[in-house]
């Protein structure tokens, strides 16, 4: 650790760079309760339109992260972090003057870009403030504040919305300026690395495979499986993302260093985060769709039944998971964190009915929070806790595309499950439909975490990153 980073205490660090994750989860959940009003506003954008909202973000955020990463791992990471919080609070700002959907969609492009330097080099500030031992209990604690803000996402929303969805972008900014000048003052100087310069190309082949996938799911109800336009989009998704895997195999200095592959606590933790991620997104469109869109709730209505979700998170991961982990590992916290949010998704499933009732959503709202507490933050601690310091930032990044990516699918394969359907009874059964696999998709999480479960100390410490800590 050096002399800089000891000046200021590690857990004024954390609480900095919390605001980076507070900025990020608490736009996520507020644009996804405003989703509704917004396509009101822009003369009733059609759901395949507004989708573009969360995934082009998504995308962007996702393919970016390990990019920037890369290049904040050769500079300085208190400097690198608050260029992300500037680039962020700005596009907060234009998202609430947009004009429409696509130009809103466009100002949300560049929001994502500052979030995708925020997140890593705030996990790399972390990460080298903090003792190796410490390390996963500090990424835990985190992504438990982050889920905090989460949960205040849904009822600040709701309150912001009864004036204008604008102002759920306007709040960022006050947010963001506060973080810039405590950071300013107060962040430690972490100096970068000598690293390669990051892949551009790689970056680019990862965010058009995404893109591609990403499009030919949202439009596939549209022009039908066997249009040429869908194949034409699965065959371009196909052949970037291969392209990306094998450029990373063979490139001399690739976006994403094979040999974080070789850490089995970071590819079992990568693997579960995957199909948890896809859920994940998928759950967060999909009740706000039913709860104001077959329902007919307020947003503030539907933001306070969504609330104890997220607010169970931080509870969850600060009270019980630590302790869990302690006395079993990680590998079971993940695997039942896995089971309660499947069980959420059945809860969904089996519980909904076209009349209105609020224990339907605080049902399977309560076992996803409480699933998400527990195998959430235990992911992002374990994956990132194995890592050597040159590699924290991209490392992190990694987990974090990985995340955004699932997101972005889980999104577009909910648009594509439930389709347009023409009449009440029919909306229900396609939405049982999508909870029933979110359910299956998300337990797809079990088989990766016994990696994890066979995974220990000495293989993380015998793993080439940690030999030679400097990839090339």
């Amino acid at each position: 650790m050096s002399e800089a980073v000891k000046v200021t205490k590690p857990s004024h660090v954390l609480a900095i760079v919390c605001a980076g994750i507070c900025l990020a989860n608490l736009d996520l959940f507020i644009v996804n309760v405003a989703l509704p009003n917004i396509a009101h506003d822009f003369g009733d954008a059609g759901l395949d339109d507004l989708s573009w909202i969360l995934n082009g973000y998504a995308i962007v955020y996702a393919s970016l992260l390990v990019f920037f990463g890369r290049l904040a791992e050769r500079h300085r990471r208190d400097l690198s972090f608050l260029l992300g919080i500037a680039i962020f609070t700005a596009a907060s700002a234009a998202c609430a003057i947009a004009d429409g959907v696509w130009t809103l969609v466009a100002f949300r492009l560049v929001q994502a870009a500052g979030a995708a330097l925020m997140t890593p080099t705030s996990l790399g500030l972390l990460l080298a403030s903090y003792a190796p031992e410490r390390r996963a209990g500090a990424v835990r604690t985190w992504t438990a504040i982050g889920g905090l803000a989460a949960a205040l996402g849904p009822v600040v929303g709701g309150v912001l919305l009864t004036a204008s969805w604008r102002w759920i972008f306007i709040v960022n900014v006050p947010i963001g300026l506060a973080a810039l000048v405590v950071g300013w003052r107060m962040l430690p100087r972490v100096p970068g690395h000598d690293v390669p310069r990051p892949d551009a190309w790689g970056a680019a082949l990862v965010t058009l495979g995404v893109a591609a996938l990403t499009f030919a799911l949202v439009k596939v109800n549209e022009w039908g499986w066997s249009s040429p336009g869908i194949g034409l989009a699965f065959a371009a998704a196909v052949f970037f993302l291969g392209s990306f895997i094998v450029h990373c195999l063979r490139a001399k200095n690739p976006l994403v260093e094979p040999g974080l592959f070789r850490i089995r606590t970071f590819v079992g933790a990568s693997l579960a985060m995957a199909p948890f991620a896809v859920a994940f997104g998928a759950m967060l469109l999909s009740i706000v769709l039913w709860e104001q869109g077959t329902w007919g709730w307020s947003a503030l209505k539907s933001g306070l039944a969504i609330a104890p979700g997220p607010l169970l998170v931080p509870i969850v991961s600060l009270l019980i998971a630590g302790r869990l982990i302690q006395r079993f590992g990680p590998a079971p916290v993940i695997a039942l964190g896995l089971l309660s949010f499947a069980a959420g998704g059945a809860w969904w499933a089996m519980a909904a009915t076209l009349e209105p009732h609020y224990a339907t959503v605080i049902g399977g709202m309560t076992l996803i929070g409480a699933g998400t507490g527990l195998c959430l933050p235990t992911m992002m601690g374990t994956a990132t806790g194995a890592l050597p310091a040159s590699s924290f930032a991209t490392g992190s990044g990694v987990i974090n595309m990985i995340r955004q990516t699932g997101m972005a699918v889980g999104v577009a394969a909910f648009v594509a499950i439930i389709g347009t359907p023409g009449s009440p009874l029919e909306r229900l059964v396609a939405f049982r439909h999508a909870w029933w696999a979110m359910a299956a998709v998300v337990a797809l999480g079990l088989v990766p975490a016994l990696l994890l479960r066979r995974a220990g100390t000495k293989a993380a410490n015998a793993s080439p990153l940690a030999a030679n800590p400097q990839p090339s």
